[in-house]
C-alpha cells in the first residue's frame, strides 16, 4: 500500500470534493482547484484557481482530474501537460471519466475488458480526454487509473429533491436500465485506488458502477415510497421526449448495463451502497 501523500484534484465539485475530505481522513495532504476559488474552502483542503495549480501540479504524488473535457480537449492536459510531465514525485494519476464511453448496447451488458463504443459527442470527448490521460501517463512511466462513472447520486443530488419539489417524473420506458454510483462510494474507491499507486503500471479501467442496473421509474417509485407519498404517474416516452434537452435526448438514447465484479475485487472494496435501494435509505437517514 502506497503511503499517503500530497494529493492535488482538479476539479472541486460533488464528486472531487468527497473524494478531497475522504483522502484527508486518509491523511493525505490535499490541494484542490476551482474556478470559483473564493468559495469557502472544505476542512482540511487548500483551494487554488485552476489557472494557478502549477507548483501544486509539480508537488503533488496523486492526481485526480475531475474536469470535463472540452471542445479544445481536456482542460488539465491543455493547461498542465508540461507540469505533469515533469512532477518528480507523481505516482498515480486518476482521470474521472463517464460509462457513457461504452456507448449505446441496447441493454447488454459490458464490463471492464469492452471496448469503447461511444456513440454521443460528449461521450467521445470523454473518450479522447482518456486516451489523451493515458498517453500523458505512458509517456511518463505514471500509472494511470481511469475510473468510469455511471450516474452519480448521494446528499443533495437525488429523487427526493424533484419529488419534495414537485418536479419530478416518472418516465415509462421499459428496458431502458443504468446504473448509479453514490457518492461515497465513488470517494473510497478512488482512495482505494490512491492506496494501490505503487503496485500498480500502464493504464487501467475501473467501472465504477453499482450492482443493479435499473429503469429510472422504479428508483422514482422507491424514492416516493420512501417518503410515504405516490408516486408521480407514469409518463409514456413518447410524450417526455418532446420536452426534452437535447442532452436529456442524448441520455435516453443510450441503454447499457455495466458489471463492476472486477473493479471491486481488484480494488478489494465493496460498494456500501450495491443498489439505488441502500443509496436511498442511507440519503433519507441523514436528511
Amino acid at each position: 500500500m502506497a503511503e499517503p501523500g500530497r494529493l492535488l484534484i482538479f476539479g472541486l465539485g460533488y464528486t472531487g470534493t468527497a473524494i478531497g475530505l475522504a483522502a484527508v481522513a486518509a491523511g493525505f495532504t490535499v490541494t484542490a482547484t476551482s474556478r470559483q476559488p473564493d468559495r469557502a474552502a472544505p476542512p482540511g483542503i487548500a483551494v487554488l484557481p485552476f489557472d494557478a495549480a502549477e507548483a501544486a501540479t509539480t508537488a503533488a504524488t496523486h492526481i485526480v482530474a475531475t474536469a470535463a473535457p472540452e471542445e479544445s480537449g481536456d482542460p488539465v492536459l491543455g493547461r498542465y501537460d508540461a507540469a505533469l510531465a515533469s512532477a518528480p514525485g507523481l505516482r498515480w494519476i486518476g482521470y474521472l471519466s463517464s460509462t457513457g464511453v461504452y456507448g449505446d448496447r441496447g441493454g447488454a451488458w459490458v464490463d471492464e475488458t469492452s471496448l469503447p463504443a461511444p456513440t454521443s459527442r460528449r461521450a467521445m470527448a470523454r473518450r479522447d480526454a482518456e486516451e489523451a490521460w493515458a498517453a500523458a501517463g505512458a509517456a511518463r512511466g505514471t500509472p494511470v487509473d481511469l475510473v468510469r462513472l455511471a450516474g452519480i447520486y448521494g446528499p443533495g443530488r437525488s429523487p427526493f429533491d424533484d419529488l419534495r419539489a414537485g418536479r419530478a417524473r416518472r418516465i415509462d420506458k421499459p428496458g431502458h436500465a443504468f446504473g448509479r454510483i453514490y457518492r461515497d462510494d465513488i470517494a473510497q474507491g478512488v482512495l482505494a485506488a490512491m492506496r494501490q499507486a505503487d503496485v500498480l503500471s500502464g493504464t487501467r479501467v475501473l467501472n465504477f458502477n453499482d450492482d443493479l442496473p435499473a429503469e429510472p421509474a422504479a428508483v422514482v417509485e422507491e424514492a416516493a415510497r420512501l417518503l410515504g407519498q405516490p408516486p408521480p404517474p407514469l409518463l409514456p416516452f413518447a410524450e417526455a421526449e418532446a420536452g426534452m434537452t437535447a442532452m436529456g435526448r442524448s441520455f435516453w438514447a443510450e441503454s447499457r448495463r455495466v458489471r463492476s465484479a472486477a473493479t471491486q475485487a481488484g480494488l478489494d472494496y465493496a460498494w456500501r451502497f450495491p443498489t439505488f435501494r441502500e443509496g436511498l435509505r442511507a440519503i433519507l437517514a441523514q436528511a
